[in-house]
């Protein structure tokens, strides 16, 4: 399989301006998403609005494109992006990995479980999920729930499935729960179908765009990983991933 990665990346944040560019024990957290994913992907490209990231990522050698400032989300500047690579290196993928720019502690193993969902030639895209370890993992986050053959059947912001009779500090100890990890895999015809998908009602409800996935009757895949990263939102974070790059 021949597969492109690609990492979108905004300047514009409401909880860490400038979050692409952070500075993580010198370099910026642009550039540590990107050096991982090349660890597991020979082709890799970041998509951006934003001229000051495209300077940085062209300074430290990674492949940048420019995308339109009217996407409202990372699957549809995605798919410029791949679209815009593709006509300029005459290059054909047979999957399109939507990387999240703000884990620079990405790991290649979770590249490497994502993609073998794509093993299976009836699969259109997949994504990530982690156990909990702990009850306190129950507290934020994004819940999924997947059947026997690893199909999701649902994401929610609310912990799911809830545990009936029995008190919430609890429920680590009664299940199992699954956490989302935001990095998603297309084959390039549903990332193109994805993108020009309405809104739906569920989406628009939980905040949530794989949910127009599932409730336009289409299937996402689910691979467990338990390599544990961690996603960068606020200025608590940025010193966490410090303290661990150090």
């Amino acid at each position: 399989m021949k597969i492109l990665g690609i990492i979108p990346a905004r300047y514009g944040s409401l909880r860490l301006e400038g979050k692409p560019l952070v500075d993580l024990c010198g370099k910026p957290m642009i550039q540590r998403v990107y050096e991982q994913a090349k660890k597991a992907l020979d082709f890799v490209l970041i998509a951006t609005d934003d001229a000051r990231i495209e300077k940085v990522v062209k300074g430290f050698g990674g492949n940048v494109v420019m995308t339109s400032t009217n996407h409202t989300t990372g699957t549809n500047r995605c798919l410029e992006a791949y679209e815009v690579f593709i006509k300029e290196t005459d290059n054909q993928f047979d999957v399109v990995l939507n990387i999240q720019g703000d884990e620079p502690l990405l790991a290649p193993k979770q590249i490497e479980s994502l993609v073998s969902c794509f093993e299976s030639s009836d699969t259109e895209m997949a994504t990530l999920v982690i156990p909990t370890l702990k009850n306190e993992d129950l507290n934020s986050g994004v819940f999924v729930v997947f059947d026997k053959g690893f199909s999701a059947m649902y994401f929610s912001r609310s912990v799911i499935p809830a545990v009936r009779d029995e008190d919430k500090k609890e429920w680590s100890k009664k299940n199992t729960f699954y956490k989302h990890v935001g990095m998603y895999g297309f084959t390039p015809k549903a990332l193109n179908r994805f993108a020009y998908l309405e809104q739906t009602p569920l989406e628009n409800l939980e905040k949530l765009e794989q949910l127009r996935w599932l409730e336009n009757g289409n299937e996402i895949k689910v691979a467990i990983t338990t390599e544990i990263s961690i996603p960068v939102d606020t200025m608590e974070d940025v010193e966490r991933v410090r303290k661990l790059l150090s």
